[in-house]
């Protein structure tokens, strides 16, 4: 098993930048503005042929009020040190201690654990008396590290390793990590603010593994989550809400949507999560327009229909069919994530999902399907030009792409394409991802010839 580094701390300490330096990625989001990061956030780190896994936490308030999202945040903190085999204290050298480092510290001594203190924004400082007023808190050595310019980060990691005492690994290669992660199943869940997608995720995972408070814009980072069902191993994310464009005033919530939309670009497929009590909206059609765009298999479903009823389910129904026509080869789920509601057959539709975006389709299967269509019913003439569909190829996959080779098929009408994707749609069982047909003309060798 790779050891796992939590990093605790209070809020704005550099926590999440010292998370991207350790997994040399750009996963959790940075900015200058306390208590950012709200969920625990992991990623993976590698020094040599030793391997580990991060925990990025929030800021750690041990003694938060109840009911407060302070106090969600230090609960998700101190499931991160649970599941630690090394907690790497981070303060902020700068800033010098202050009475919630002292919490902290407390609570880090009663649990015993291996605890590294981290004195961090040190560029530039020496290591002797700035440093001092730290060793107050009674957890040992200080190891001075500048996470924002890298100085003293491998040091850390060699110091928090080397604390658990584990051999050096053997160099196996990278094959079967890649096999692991071309037999995961990326889901994104992405939806509106507030429509309860932390709560579908905690809900599948039997465990308050994210932070769901009823607050709109809860989750500011892409989360993502390992999960495995029936033998499938999945990665959840979690997204942040996504507003209309008019509505994102702050930066960081600028930052949170670009991180979503990267989300829904890496995933194989996503789960559009709409809101019963309120409706489709434009910012609903907006996502489900990025989801198509981006090619991704996708299962729309609708949350807390337990809350509705007979007339706003009615509703909700049409402006399902009249706002998102054109997701309509979607299935489409009612569920309560609050009270475990028609969450088995999502599951079955989200592999069938999956399925079709990676279907192969071989060219003769695809031909033979092409030429039985255009015998049932062949493209209108445009003036002089009839066009002539021969034979398809597969051009891709996630999403599925056919190619229709022929003649003077520039002149092949929206209509006819659309008739096209309903056959081959058919033929293939794409239920759950979006199709993309291209028409590719034959040129004639004496088109430009001389007479």
């Amino acid at each position: 098993m790779k050891p796992v580094l939590a990093l605790i701390g209070r809020p704005n300490v550099g926590k999440s930048t010292l998370f991207n330096r350790l997994t040399k990625s750009r996963d959790a989001i940075v900015a200058d503005f306390a208590g950012l990061t709200r969920d625990r956030h992991y990623g993976q780190g590698r020094l040599g042929q030793r391997e580990y896994i991060v925990i990025d936490t929030g800021g750690f308030e041990p003694e938060a009020d109840e009911g407060s999202i302070l106090r969600e945040m230090a609960r998700q903190s101190r499931q991160a040190v649970a599941e630690a085999d090394v907690v790497i204290f981070v303060l902020d050298a700068r800033a010098g201690l202050s009475g919630q480092d002292h919490d902290i510290a407390r609570y880090l001594r009663r649990l015993g654990k291996n605890c590294l203190l981290v004195a961090n924004k040190a560029e530039g400082m020496r290591e002797g008396a700035q440093l001092a007023e730290f060793y107050e808190l009674g957890l040992g050595e200080v190891l001075p590290v500048s996470a924002a310019h890298g100085q003293g980060v491998r040091g850390l990691i060699e110091r928090a390793l080397d604390a658990l005492g584990l051999p050096e690994p053997e160099d196996d290669g990278d094959a079967a990590e890649a096999e692991a992660a071309r037999q995961t199943i990326r889901l994104a869940v992405a939806g509106r603010p507030n429509v309860g997608k932390s709560t579908l995720i905690n809900t599948w995972l039997g465990e308050e593994r994210l932070v769901a408070f009823d607050l709109p814009g809860t989750t500011r980072d892409a989360i993502s989550v390992p999960f495995e069902r029936n033998g499938q191993k999945f990665e959840l994310i979690d997204t942040a809400g996504l507003r209309r464009k008019g509505r994102v005033f702050e930066a960081i919530e600028k930052f949170s949507v670009v991180k979503t939309l990267q989300a829904i670009e890496s995933a194989n497929a996503v789960l559009l999560l709409l809101d019963a009590t309120q409706g489709v909206t434009d910012q609903d059609a907006h996502i489900a327009g990025f989801i198509l765009e981006a090619g991704r298999a996708v299962v729309l479903a609708v949350n807390k229909w337990d809350a509705t009823d007979a007339y706003q389910r009615e509703q909700l129904q049409r402006q399902i069919e009249n706002r998102l026509a054109f997701l309509k080869f979607a299935e489409l789920h009612f569920i309560s994530a609050k009270k475990r509601q028609g969450l088995g057959p999502l599951w079955a539709s989200i592999a069938q999902a999956h399925r079709a975006a990676m279907r192969k389709m071989p060219t003769p299967q695809l031909t033979r399907a092409l030429q039985e269509a255009v015998q049932f019913q062949a493209p209108r003439r445009s003036g002089m030009f009839r066009p002539k569909p021969r034979y398809a190829h597969q051009g891709g996959m996630n999403p599925p792409v056919i190619v229709v080779h022929g003649n003077s098929l520039e002149h092949v009408t929206t209509t006819y394409k659309r008739y096209l994707e309903g056959r081959f749609r058919k033929v293939f069982d794409l239920t759950g991802t979006p199709l993309r047909i291209e028409m590719k003309t034959t040129r004639n060798p004496y088109a430009d010839g001389d007479s």
